[in-house]
């Protein structure tokens, strides 16, 4: 992959049509560029994480990027404000990202709740590579010996246009990072969690787990 042309096409698409004041970015689009520069450190990513991580906090559970609310379509005609956060988050990154000319197509798509341009390139795996996970489990041996065993497990997961969607899952596909461990035998035990975990633009993995 071209790293640098990628990274021009998402600083061009991701930036907004109007010169605002930096405290007044969209959320999401803060989200979205300090994701995939693996929240680095800064006063826009720390607030964006936090943002982030209160969405999978019960209750409810929210979806923790909501792309459709970063604006990606409308194309900068000045600096704007997600520029500024796109410089924060690759400020590493020798190449010059918002001088360079768009390369990818920008056909807006009619659907709610996606992104509002096409980002089914790989530039934009990391969004796909979101996934949350609701689960509750308990297992105890009650008065006659049986082994009583309840778990649920729900996954969200990004599309190929950044929507989102849950579905039941076995709670064996709980990452190994999580604190998820029954023990073996039916000793008594309860976990009840949100996990999420994600990697950023370099393939950097990343998570975090909320107990509640």
């Amino acid at each position: 992959m071209n790293r640098p042309l990628s990274l021009a096409a998402l600083a061009t698409t991701a930036s907004l049509a109007f010169a605002a004041p930096a405290a007044a970015y969209p959320v999401d689009c803060a989200i979205l560029l300090c994701l995939a520069g693996g929240w680095p450190a800064s006063v826009e990513c720390a607030q964006a994480r936090a943002v982030f991580i209160a969405r999978i906090t019960p209750w409810p559970v929210e979806p923790p990027l909501q792309i459709w609310n970063c604006p990606m379509h409308a194309v900068a005609r000045r600096i704007a404000p997600v520029e500024h956060l796109l410089d924060i988050a690759f400020r590493n990154n020798r190449a010059p990202l918002i001088s360079m000319p768009p390369a990818l197509p920008l056909a807006p798509l009619l659907v709610m709740d996606q992104a509002d341009i096409d980002i089914s390139d790989p530039a934009y795996d990391f969004v796909r590579s979101i996934h949350v996970y609701q689960i509750s489990y308990s297992q105890n041996r009650n008065h006659d010996g049986d082994c009583n065993r309840t778990d649920y497990l729900l996954l969200g997961t990004y599309g190929s246009q950044g929507e989102y969607s849950w579905a039941r899952a076995p709670v064996s596909s709980m990452p190994d990072a999580s604190g998820f461990a029954p023990p073996g035998g039916c000793s008594s035990y309860f976990f009840r969690s949100v996990f999420v975990d994600w990697k950023d633009y370099e393939g950097t993995y990343g998570f975090e787990e909320v107990r509640y």
